[in-house]
């Protein structure tokens, strides 16, 4: 999905989808932050459907690990900065107003690295700035789904169909599986079939690993038919001051 078929990505998702959800977030982080908000940075961020309505109000910085969906979020959004890098090492060497983490957070499947990318985002937050993790489940709520879709492009046509399922409940990680149907302007179809493994963790870790990280944790309920059940908000402490 992100890099043989990144080229395809907007007809599995597109960004105009992502209107309601962008402004959900981007309210969540307002009203959270301490210091009025300018600069966000979006670790994760895929091929920019978010950023492509948060750009309106914000200046965004947007990094990814894959350089080709950064390529393709740069046709979108060629006004932001993009940066190619992991969200569990980077280190930029400054600080945002706030740090916004998408879906893109799924890919951490040990608690471990989910610890090193809450630290990443502490690293990058400003003093009275705030943090948003927007994980797709959490280990309570959890459950088998199947989902389809897609879209039609000037000349391609993705369907596609999603199957969640978790081998193994007592561990930290599930299964995704796509199979999608790709249509190329010649009227030529072919199937292919992409395995995803996630991270899920339970709302307790969270808190916790948050909390651990330096910041002030709360978890606010998704938007419904929109986010994920839960999304994670923490707070850095204004310079000097603990909680």
């Amino acid at each position: 999905m992100y890099r043989e078929f990144a080229p395809w990505f907007h007809l599995l998702t597109s960004p105009e989808e992502y209107r309601v959800e962008a402004e959900f977030y981007a309210q969540v982080l307002t009203e959270s932050a301490q210091i009025p908000l300018k600069t966000i940075l979006e670790l994760g961020s895929g091929g920019g459907n978010n950023a492509s309505h948060l750009k309106a109000d914000f200046e965004l910085t947007l990094v990814d690990l894959s350089e080709e969906m950064l390529e393709l979020s740069r046709s979108l959004n060629p006004e932001c900065e993009h940066i190619q890098g992991d969200m569990t090492t980077l280190r930029l060497g400054k600080e945002f107003d706030a740090v916004f983490v998408h879906d893109a957070v799924m890919y951490t499947t040990t608690e471990v690295d989910l610890r090193a990318a809450i630290e990443t985002a502490f690293e990058h937050c400003k003093a009275g700035g705030a943090v948003l993790f927007a994980p797709d489940d959490v280990r309570e709520t959890f459950s088998s789904t199947t989902d389809h879709g897609g879209h039609d492009g000037d000349e391609w046509s993705l369907r596609y169909l999603e199957w969640s399922w978790d081998p193994d409940p007592d561990d930290e990680t599930y299964l995704v599986d796509y199979a999608y149907l790709l249509r190329d302007a010649d009227g030529g179809v072919r199937i292919e079939h992409d395995r995803h493994t996630c991270g899920v963790f339970p709302r307790a870790v969270w808190l916790r690993l948050l909390g651990e990280s330096g910041f002030h944790a709360e978890r606010h309920e998704g938007l419904e038919d929109e986010t994920g059940p839960d999304i994670f908000v923490g707070v850095k402490p204004p310079g000097g001051m603990s909680w």
